[in-house]
This record gives C-alpha cells, structure tokens and sequence, in this order.
C-alpha cells in the first residue's frame, strides 16, 4: 500500500515539476533541486516502513 502511494506522490510531483517549469521557465533549475530533494523525503517513508515491519516481526514478535 505504502508503495503505491509512494508511486502516486511521484507522479503528482512530477507533474506539478513540470507545470511550474512551463510557467516559469527562469526557475527550472531551482524547481528540479527542490523537487530531487522532495523526492529523496517522499522514497523515504516506505523505507522507514519496512524498517519499523522487520523490528516488529523480528525482534517484538520472535
């Protein structure tokens, strides 16, 4: 579920990248930073699901 949502946030992220570009093209570099760096956040919430998944079922559970 959380990589779905993850796939979700991505592709709205992407678009929004590409809406803002389109607009202001001044600002293109600027955007795609923030947005890599938006990106990094937005992979790290299932990483850090699966992480807390793995404790649970082996080390509280076992």
């Amino acid at each position: 579920v959380s990589a779905l949502a993850t796939g979700i946030g991505f592709a709205m992220l992407g678009g929004k990248l590409l809406e803002s570009t389109a607009r202001q093209p001044e600002l293109g570099d600027q955007l795609q930073t923030r947005t890599f760096i938006m990106a990094g956040l937005l992979d790290a919430v299932p990483m850090i699901g699966v992480g807390i998944a793995m404790y649970l079922i082996f080390v509280v559970a076992g």
